[in-house]
């Protein structure tokens, strides 16, 4: 495997020839696989002040320095630099340590720093850590802060070069910021002696690096990798493919959670074909996934089961199969660079009433064997510019910030499931940019800090977007009616959705993410209504005869009756003929039960129903 030097590295190789305050960013609180052959043993993996005390010695510095408010100047690496530092400053070391102040401009560390930077004896580098920690507030500082930063902009103005053995170095400064805007802006903008550098984390050639180098066995019980190795030499392929998958699995992984994966899998004796399950027991807390545990055998008769429960939906259900075929065979996202998407993305459009809940709520239950596992936000209740601290999280120090985020609980607490996100167009615009991570990286930090995965769950969205629009008198109507034909009621209806976010909201890109997973259900057609109104009057029939033992029958004057009803509603989709079966069947079959004091051991037979006055009333016929 070629060597791999990481982008920030090599960005310290140029500019620390040439700049003497060098700002770095970003993931400062990892820890970093030494890359080359110097100082200490190539492939180490340690905290970065200490990975910049074996660089920097490397490049010859004679003096390595570190710095923090906490225990003024220190170098725990090695003995004799920071002797040879206080002697360099006039300063005196006690206890391993240095002391100084940071604030002020008499008698302080940004003063030594100073002193150090300015002379031409060794060649020196100070190393300020935790330097977000040395003010509250980079735009309202006390002139105390001011006057450090001011020494250290001199400092940045006026440091020299040192001719050493290896060549001319520049004394340096270099300043270690969880990110840049933590040190006042007027210190670095237009200051050409600056430089920041971004650390981001692991590339992928750096985690293979990790998983593909000397590091390796050191995943591994040794036992198991002694009894387990052989296998692979003779087939190195399949090494790679495991290898390959958990280098993929683990993008966005710091260091720090790379080397917890290597103690983990260590530590549970997990073999190395399962290698690539221990970033589920680091993510989830389980070994087995629930995704490699479907019964596949269940899910070819899938379709079935789901038409049992939503009627007249056949190109929305098999679109819907399809994504959820895709993520079981592993064939989501292969054409994406990204391996922690969600398993699925689908977005379920059309008119109200037509199976869209009941769809997301059967999948859940196909696939995770229960409902509950089909979790349902409300995105009406999601309107506001503030909304995405209830959905996310609270910031530290904000109302609400201990109670977590509801979305982001509830992934946590059940990652296996089905994200349901109703009405979608009702959220502010912030919760949607919110979306776009959720659906390109597969996670989301939330108010706490803590990262939430969304990578094993199914993102359903629904809308009614494209049904209605507004004329040019700001004048609501309906655009889509249940005389168009299906292809029709599509195209309106993608045409809905595409104009919403690409012209109205101005996010075309949140549409691209989606892509092509948007499934447009049809009106309740009245084939469809017919079934809809028989598997409900059979749930009625066979729920009286298990938990009261009453026979019910329904004559055919008074089933004709109900679907009379039931087809001149179907405007209101499935929910509709719910109605209609409530008002007329369930509602005045249970007065006429309880003023007959019918309440079990019996045989109904509702001959007639009056649907034309209410309240509407049942002409039975009853034998005990």
């Amino acid at each position: 495997m070629d060597e791999y030097i990481p982008k920030w590295h090599r960005e310290l190789d140029i500019f620390c020839r040439i700049k003497p305050v060098i700002l770095l960013e970003g993931n400062v609180l990892d820890r970093y696989q030494y890359p080359v052959e110097g100082s200490i043993e190539k492939g180490s993996i340690v905290r970065l002040a200490e990975y910049l005390h074996y660089y920097f010695k490397d490049q010859g510095y004679q003096n390595i320095v570190f710095y923090d408010s906490i225990r003024g100047f220190y170098n725990h690496c090695e003995d004799g630099y920071l002797q040879k530092f206080a002697g360099l400053v006039g300063g005196r070391a006690d206890g391993g340590a240095l002391k100084a102040e940071f604030k002020g401009k008499n008698n302080t560390a940004a003063v030594m720093i100073q002193t150090a930077v300015t002379q031409a004896e060794e060649a020196t580098v100070a190393v300020l850590d935790f330097a977000s920690r040395y003010i509250a507030d980079p735009t309202n500082m006390e002139q105390s802060e001011i006057d450090s930063f001011t020494i250290l902009l001199q400092s940045s103005l006026e440091g020299r070069d040192v001719r050493t053995e290896r060549g001319i170095l520049k004394n340096l400064v270099v300043i270690l910021v969880n990110k840049v805007n933590d040190v006042p802006a007027w210190f670095y903008l237009d200051n050409p002696n600056v430089k920041t550098v971004m650390l981001r984390t692991p590339a992928k050639e750096e985690r293979e690096k990790l998983v593909k180098g000397d590091n390796f066995p050191s995943f591994f019980a040794g036992d198991i990798y002694d009894e387990e190795f052989p296998h692979y030499v003779e087939c190195p392929e399949e090494l790679e493919k495991i290898q390959d998958r958990f280098v993929a699995l683990t993008e966005g992984f710091t260091f720090t959670e790379l080397n917890g994966l290597r103690r983990l899998c260590k530590n549970q004796r997990i073999s190395i074909k399962n290698m690539c399950d221990v970033i589920d027991l680091y993510k989830f807390g389980i070994k087995e996934n629930p995704w490699n545990t479907l019964d596949y055998s269940e899910m070819k008769h899938a379709y079935e089961d789901f038409h049992k429960r939503v009627k007249g939906q056949e190109c929305a259900l098999t679109k819907t199969l399809d994504v959820i075929k895709r993520a079981i065979t592993g064939m989501a996202g292969l054409q994406s660079s990204s391996h922690s998407k969600p398993k699925g993305v689908l977005f379920f459009a059309g008119p109200t009433g037509t199976g869209k809940t009941e769809t997301a709520k059967t999948l859940a239950e196909k696939l995770f064997g229960d409902e509950s596992c089909c979790i349902r936000f409300d995105m009406s209740e999601y309107g506001q510019s503030h909304s995405d601290q209830k959905l996310l999280g609270a910031p530290p120090g904000y109302v609400g910030y201990e109670a977590g985020g509801q979305l982001t609980n509830a992934v946590r607490n059940n990652p296996f499931s089905i994200l349901l996100f109703d009405e979608i167009e009702k959220a502010h615009p912030s919760i949607l940019d919110k979306f776009l991570q959720i659906l390109e990286d597969g996670r989301m930090t939330d108010g706490q800090g803590n990262t939430v995965y969304f990578s094993e769950s199914i993102i359903i969205f629904t809308s009614n977007l494209g049904i209605y629009r507004v004329n040019d008198r700001g004048e609501r109507y309906q655009s889509v009616t249940s005389d168009m034909s299906y292809d029709q009621v599509q195209e309106k209806v993608r045409r809905g959705i595409e104009d919403y976010f690409k012209l109205q909201l101005g996010r075309p890109e949140i549409l691209n993410r989606i892509g092509e997973n948007i499934v447009v259900f049809d009106f309740i057609r009245e084939e469809a209504a017919d079934e809809i109104l028989l598997s409900q009057i059979n749930k009625i029939v066979s729920r009286l005869k298990t938990d009261k033992n009453i026979a019910l029958q329904i004559s055919a004057p008074a089933r004709e009756t109900l679907r009379d009803k039931a087809i001149n509603n179907l405007d209101n989709g499935g929910r509709g003929i719910g109605n209609i079966v409530e008002s007329l069947l369930i509602n005045p079959l249970s007065r006429y039960m309880f003023d007959h004091e019918l309440f079990s051991d019996c045989s109904i037979t509702i001959e007639s129903i009056d649907a034309v006055s209410m309240p509407y009333s049942l002409e039975c016929t009853v034998e005990k």
